[in-house]
């Protein structure tokens, strides 16, 4: 069992003016199932790295105090495990068991006792392989059971679960939910921060939502925050369970009228089957399927960044494949949004990473200037102009993807999950930016397992899965 407490917690990271988080007094008992709320950067994920004992001294400044049974989180790291949105973040070893046994081992836990421990945690997380099944052969839902088994072999009396289910298909988020409430016992104190609200509340049995400004804002039962304080929290960016987003039409007269980019029978050896799609200008095409059916990897053909194996990618009437374009050209007509943000950051500045496409495309100064300023503000950035990409939370750091993709006014964009880990206000303005492009004429195509981002603004949803691609009807 493990007990939290915090008075007047704060943290701010090293580099930064504003604090992460800030003014926390919370109590959080043994046992207790607490569903953290608040709006993307409001710290969430911040506190949950500072309850992990994950941020040293010398990467930021604290204030005020955060004890986990009366202990510093860095003294108390065997009490807490945590589990992060990607699991190949915590995967290490080549083989499943191996995986779940090496934080045994790091522990010194007796050799006798440490392969019924793993055998015990694939149990519980309904884990559907032998021991010996290589871990990169492993789904996304599946590498995150075996992550979730590796957390709870260990036992730990305080589990942290920082979006768990974010990359994972509607049936993979299920899995994992139904497995951590199998694996967890009752006297287990859990943390959670899920923006998949109302499939997180069988979990738990208190809410606690903190506020970007400094401390809560509200705390107590599921039903007594949203029936009393529902209105407020959506309208400050709480996905509010029973407020669904108003659907974004498309003006008829310019639905999908121009071919903008097509794929004819393209494939991908172990990654995608034969798919064949066309996307037209002024329309959104949602593409949807279970994980590692290969949506990413059409993508990535699409956005002209990788080459078909066999078939064809064409567009813009250009007789070159899209993998075959100047770098100029693709950036001019295509905008991308990597899956993993992260990979497609490149300066040392906010600004500056929304600023370099318009530069490479020669754009006049005062011109980007106003890009960078619109973008900051639309986005809610202006206060991390200055910050290095590196150090955004997981949602800032999806915003900023999607922005330095809109900054260039590409007449394609190619989004790969662009709304996973925003909340609500934020995901409101990402689909109003999109709306305006398509009803514009631009293309979109968004990779996606948000079920509310293809209802609200979909003209058109291709499944990807195992008999292959989509056509236009």
């Amino acid at each position: 069992m493990a007990e939290v407490e915090l008075t007047g917690f704060g943290w701010r990271h090293a580099g930064r003016r504003a604090w992460a988080v800030r003014g926390l007094d919370l109590r959080i008992r043994h046992g207790e199932r607490v569903l953290l709320l608040g709006p993307s950067g409001a710290g969430k994920s911040t506190l949950l790295a500072a309850l992990a004992g994950l941020l040293p001294e010398d990467s930021g400044e604290s204030e005020g105090g955060l004890e986990i049974d009366g202990l510093d989180p860095r003294k108390a790291r065997d009490r807490v495990g945590i589990l992060f949105q990607d699991p190949q973040t915590q995967l290490v070893m080549a083989r499943s068991g191996d995986d779940v046994a090496f934080g045994l081992e790091n522990r010194g836990v007796p050799r006798s006792e440490i392969w019924p421990r793993v055998a015990e945690a694939l149990e519980r997380v309904g884990f559907p392989y032998p021991m010996d099944r290589p871990t990169a052969q492993l789904s996304g839902g599946e590498a995150q059971r075996l992550a979730l088994a590796g957390v709870i072999a260990l036992r730990p009396g305080l589990l942290l679960l920082d979006e768990p289910t974010a990359n994972l298909d509607p049936d993979g988020a299920a899995l994992i939910r139904d497995a951590i409430a199998r694996a967890i016992g009752p006297d287990t104190t859990l943390i959670i921060v899920e923006h998949r609200v109302a499939e997180a509340l069988p979990l738990v049995d208190r809410v606690v939502v903190i506020d970007p400004g400094g401390g809560v804002r509200a705390d107590g039962p599921p039903e007594t925050i949203f029936a009393a304080c529902g209105d407020e929290l959506a309208d400050q960016g709480v996905w509010v369970p029973g407020r669904p987003p108003a659907a974004r039409e498309a003006p008829i007269t310019v639905n999908a009228t121009t071919d903008v980019v097509r794929t004819e029978h393209a494939a991908v050896p172990d990654r995608l089957p034969p798919t064949s799609l066309t996307v037209g200008a002024g329309e959104v095409v949602a593409v949807t399927g279970p994980n590692g059916a290969g949506k990413s990897t059409l993508a990535l053909l699409l956005g002209g960044l990788l080459a078909p194996g066999s078939g064809r990618v064409a567009g813009f009437g250009d007789r070159r494949p899209p993998h075959r374009w100047p770098a100029r050209t693709l950036s001019a007509r295509i905008g991308s949004v990597f899956q993993n943000p992260e990979h497609q950051f490149v300066t040392g500045r906010v600004a500056d990473e929304l600023a370099l496409g318009p530069r490479r495309l020669r754009r006049p100064p005062a011109e980007i200037r106003r890009t960078v300023d619109e973008l900051l503000h639309r986005l809610r950035l202006e206060r991390l102009a200055e910050a290095n990409p590196y150090t955004l939370s997981g949602g800032e750091a999806r915003r900023l993807s999607v922005a330095t993709a809109l900054a260039t006014a590409p007449r394609l964009l190619v989004l790969d999950e662009p709304t996973f880990g925003q909340d609500r206000r934020t995901w409101l303005e990402l689909v109003d930016l999109m709306a305006e492009l398509r009803d514009g004429g631009h293309g979109i195509v968004t990779v996606t397992h948000d079920a509310d981002l293809v209802r609200t603004i979909a003209d058109r949803r291709v499944t990807i899965g195992a008999a292959g691609g989509g056509q236009r009807p």
